[in-house]
């Protein structure tokens, strides 16, 4: 595959995934969560459309680090709800994309689909990327459904966190069976973002490893890696990819008695980073 070389990789930290991280003693400021991230090599950041009284501020670290800014739409909205006024707001403020977890589970079928379209039109007509996520609880709820989302609906683009299906079809280490790799195919076709996280099977989010030696990792890689290369396919020059490392805090996080979690969630960013980087160099280098 020829793969545009003017293409960028934009390696994304979700901001709710930074909540309650520190040196141990206290949480740092926001101040400190940019330069943190900066240090690391982070590209960019998806977090909430920054209230009001927030957006100077947000603006001015945004720009001294030079970092892009996507949007997780909160609250979430519904299929088939007027979102014209959030994504003009959104725009405005220069959000280069807008991340969306539709609702609801109970929505099916024509409803689900008429209802996405309608997001999508509204999000055409002012002018910005938008994203469905692909989320259990959410109108995306199955690997079926949205697979038949996809088929039916030619402008939609995705933010794939597979993790959630992989819990939802308990698929562990022997990896998926080939027909939930067809529908993942059908899927990846459609991807604009990553979401990072990775899924045993049981539980939603694990620690990976220092190295990312868990043994999901692998299948994960796939995924993503075919991902990056369906998206360069027909991503315009100077285009960038969102990689987010969505490491949530607990309850997504494993946590021990007395609710300390398991495992370092800003390290384990920084190794998913790594594999992000890698993956997008192999893509790149052939």
């Amino acid at each position: 595959m020829t793969v545009n070389s003017h293409l960028r990789l934009d390696v994304q930290q979700s901001w709710w995934a930074m909540s309650g991280l520190g040196n141990g003693e206290a949480e740092w400021s926001m101040e400190q969560k940019f330069e943190m991230l900066a240090e690391a090599g982070f590209t960019g950041i998806l977090g909430r459309l920054p209230q009001r009284e927030e957006a100077d501020k947000w603006h001015r670290l945004l720009q001294e680090y030079n970092f892009s800014f996507g949007v997780q739409m909160v609250p979430f909205p519904r299929a088939g709800e007027g979102i014209t006024v959030f994504l003009q707001a959104a725009k405005q403020f220069g959000a280069r994309y807008i991340n969306a977890q539709v609702l609801d589970q109970y929505t099916v079928g024509f409803e689900a689909i008429s209802g996405l379209n309608g997001l999508i039109q509204q999000a055409e007509e002012v002018g910005i990327p938008f994203f469905v996520e692909t989320h259990r609880g959410r109108v995306t709820q199955d690997l079926l459904r949205t697979a038949e989302y996809v088929q039916a609906l030619p402008k939609l683009r995705l933010t794939n966190d597979l993790s959630h299906y992989i819990v939802g079809s308990a698929i562990g280490e022997e990896g998926a069976d080939p027909m939930t790799e067809n529908l993942f195919a059908k899927l990846l076709q459609r991807t604009s973002s990553i979401h990072a996280r990775v899924s045993n099977g049981n539980q939603v989010q694990v620690d990976i490893g220092e190295l990312g030696e868990h043994p999901m990792v692998k299948h994960f890689a796939g995924w993503w890696s075919e991902g990056m290369r369906q998206w360069a396919q027909t991503a315009a020059e100077g285009d960038s990819f969102p990689f987010v490392c969505e490491l949530g805090p607990a309850s997504y996080a494993m946590v021990r008695d007395g609710g300390k979690e398991i495992s370092n969630r800003w390290e384990q960013a920084l190794v998913f980073k790594k594999i992000a980087e890698a993956l997008w160099h192999a893509i790149h280098s052939n």
